[in-house]
């Protein structure tokens, strides 16, 4: 194929794209100013909803690295969560701690967790991998509840919530909601750089064929390694968060329930989209309220319909159905 031909080509496959690209940027542009202007328009109790929507998006998107990007499976994203959380709380109850320095210092601790967590990772697959990370979320709530002079124990840990600045003229709802959108959209931006590096060709390479990756001179042992180091890393940031929303932590907050709504929420959100996360943390946090409406009938129940119904629409995800939909748009040709 000459030279032109290819230039010729390459114009095409833009121009193909170019309605998608329009319309994900246009909606880009929708749901961050809707974003801003919600907090001013809803009563307190749906800014904190929002808000918690914020918190599992981000713990979400490193869920998304791991599971959607580099296809490696985990059960025990929310003890991950949890060490941020509790991470914040010690720090803020046990030393006083600045607010904004307990970010960085517990997004470092999960990472480094998470960094020891996938050197086994580097020989197990499968189930066998998703035995281990279920193991982690399952002890670690008896483990905080050993330590109780550190931790709290079965009582857990109250703290102050970071109080709004005079000068912002905010209620303590909207600037909590704030303050978590704008760590949102940090992680975000980071996730996005990670993904368009050389780093997410590996992770994709890795998901598609780790043969064949190794072969292309990917070091599987690394990425694999730096995958799990990510996703523990977004969720610690997503715990110390939620920390300061909620004001409160205590073990039962964490249990393996928690692991397993984060990952039925991004296989419901999407997996490997940059939507998944956000439309999987809407399910997280509001089907269960729409589940409380429905007293004759167990949450569980609702929430596990709701999951089955969305999976037999939609199969690849609520992302992935919107795709398909802005796909059928008609084009100019």
């Amino acid at each position: 194929m000459s030279e032109s031909t290819q230039v010729v080509e390459r114009s095409k496959v833009r121009e193909r794209r170019a309605p998608a690209l329009r319309w994900r940027w246009a909606a880009l542009g929708l749901l961050l100013a809707a974003a801003v202007y919600a907090p001013f328009q809803l009563v307190p109790f749906h800014v904190f909803q929002l808000t918690m929507v914020l918190v599992y998006a981000v713990a979400l998107l490193g869920l998304n690295l791991l599971v959607g990007h580099a296809g490696q499976i985990s059960l025990g994203h929310g003890a991950f969560f949890a060490i941020g959380a509790y991470g914040a709380a010690i720090l803020l109850h046990r030393w006083d701690v600045p607010y904004p320095l307990t970010l960085p210092v517990t997004a470092v601790l999960a990472f480094l967790l998470g960094l020891a967590l996938g050197v086994p990772a580097m020989r197990l697959r499968g189930l066998y991998l998703a035995l281990v990370t279920l193991a982690i979320a399952i002890f670690l709530v008896p483990l905080l509840k050993r330590f109780e002079e550190l931790t709290g124990g079965s009582m857990g840990l109250t703290l102050a919530k970071p109080a709004p600045p005079a000068w912002s003229g905010l209620a303590e709802d909207q600037w909590l909601y704030f303050l978590t959108l704008a760590v949102a959209a940090a992680a975000f931006l980071v996730a996005v750089g990670l993904l368009r590096s050389r780093v997410g060709r590996a992770l994709h390479a890795i998901r598609d064929n780790e043969a064949a990756a190794e072969v292309m001179g990917v070091r599987l042992s690394v990425y694999k390694t730096l995958a799990f180091a990510w996703s523990a890393m977004f969720a610690g940031a997503a715990g110390c968060v939620y920390t300061w929303v909620i004001g409160f932590v205590s073990p039962d907050s964490f249990t393996v329930n928690l692991s397993i709504s984060l990952l039925a929420g991004l296989v419901v959100g999407g997996l490997g989209s940059m939507a998944g996360p956000v439309l999987g943390a809407l399910f997280v946090v509001f089907v269960p309220s729409i589940s409380q409406g429905f007293n004759d009938v167990p949450p569980g129940v609702i929430f596990g319909l709701l999951i089955i119904a969305v999976m037999y629409v939609a199969p690849t995800g609520l992302a992935g159905l919107a795709g398909r939909l802005i796909n059928k748009i008609p084009r100019k040709e």
